[in-house]
């Protein structure tokens, strides 16, 4: 019988046991131990259960990944997780989820879309839900935990056989590292069906920040406030797309103004339709340091936000300064051909 293994490690308030007890609801639980004889965590359903102190960490979890990552990087290898939090305060939860999240993807862990049931301190970060379904913050918090722990068990996606796939980019062919990699992994995967959307400098207006209904009406309508290029060839390349590869140079730690703005506008579309059965990658670049800024950004913004479905070790990152110097990154080639073999092998729905 199916059932979810859960890790809760150190310090449980009472807060937090009530939404695991919601989660859980019904399902068979494992207890797994923190620390000590942690035992084998590969192809488990793992709940991730964490109160966060008043500096936004959990001290047991970490130590746990730790030991972990002393196993090597499939640690994780098969299994599926899902995580609630609470913070004693109103900050950190969704940093501490970002980082929690970069870190088991590393060891193999996949993450279904929208894979984050986070508290604050009063619960004020349900009050756009509570407007939406007329509950208490509790009554809403308790609710979407259930639905998460639904998810997660329910959780068996299949391998799309012939997967389509999009890259989005906003960088020189001429000049960029980061195409340069998305070149090396490309010749890996069957051409047929991968397409590449080139985001001009300026062709993407920022997301206005429509109210919520003025948002659903255009989304409706297949539109957006600002229509364009982003209404007449990027919604429907990304509807009809099985998987889509996000081409991030590292700009100041952060993803691009050009594809943070296709990111921000991607919320006419979700208003529409889900992406739990879109699987996000990530091709990542710096020029000295801070690659894993960049995928923490995509793993808030894309997983725990618009409910993409990221795969075991969804991005790949390297460093590299001036134009051309990838391709001198000892190993780049092989790494480049495994990253297309995952890509072929966690493409599901």
């Amino acid at each position: 019988m199916k059932k979810i293994s859960l890790i809760a490690p150190g310090r449980i308030s009472g807060r937090l046991s009530k939404m695991v007890e919601a989660a859980t609801s019904g399902i068979p639980v494992e207890v797994l131990p923190d620390t000590g004889d942690i035992p084998d965590l590969k192809n488990k359903k793992i709940l991730f259960a964490a109160d966060l102190d008043q500096t936004g960490v959990n001290i047991p979890l970490l130590d746990l990944f730790r030991i972990l990552y002393k196993r090597g990087g499939d640690a994780l290898g098969g299994s599926s997780a899902g995580l609630l939090l609470h913070s004693e305060s109103e900050l950190f939860t969704k940093s501490a989820a970002q980082n929690i999240i970069f870190l088991a993807n590393r060891l193999g862990c996949r993450f279904p879309g929208s894979p984050l049931v986070e508290a604050t301190a009063d619960l004020r970060n349900f009050l756009t839900w509570r407007k939406k379904l007329g509950s208490s913050l509790e009554e809403v918090c308790a609710d979407l935990c259930t639905a998460l722990g639904r998810r997660l068990l329910e959780d068996f996606p299949s391998t799309v056989k012939s997967p389509r796939i999009l890259a989005v980019h906003a960088s020189s062919r001429e000049t960029s590292n980061t195409l340069m990699l998305w070149d090396m992994i490309k010749k890996h995967l069957p051409g047929g069906g991968i397409t590449e959307l080139h985001v001009e400098n300026g062709a993407v207006r920022d997301c206005k920040g429509c109210s919520y209904t003025t948002c659903k009406h255009f989304s409706r309508q297949r539109s957006c406030f600002y229509g364009g290029v982003m209404v007449e060839e990027i919604f429907p390349e990304i509807e009809k797309a099985d998987a889509i590869v996000w081409i991030c140079p590292n700009y100041n730690d952060s993803v691009s103004a050009n594809l943070m703005a296709v990111i921000n506008r991607l919320t006419a579309l979700y208003r529409r339709t889900k992406f739990f059965d879109k699987t996000l990658f990530g091709i990542i670049v710096s020029g000295n340091s801070g690659s894993d800024s960049v995928a923490k950004q995509l793993i808030g913004a894309l997983n725990i936000n618009k409910s993409f479905r990221l795969p075991p070790h969804f991005a790949i990152m390297a460093t590299a300064n001036n134009p051309g110097d990838i391709k001198a990154v000892p190993g780049i080639e092989e790494k480049a051909r495994l990253f297309a073999q995952n890509m072929l092998r966690e493409i599901k729905t």
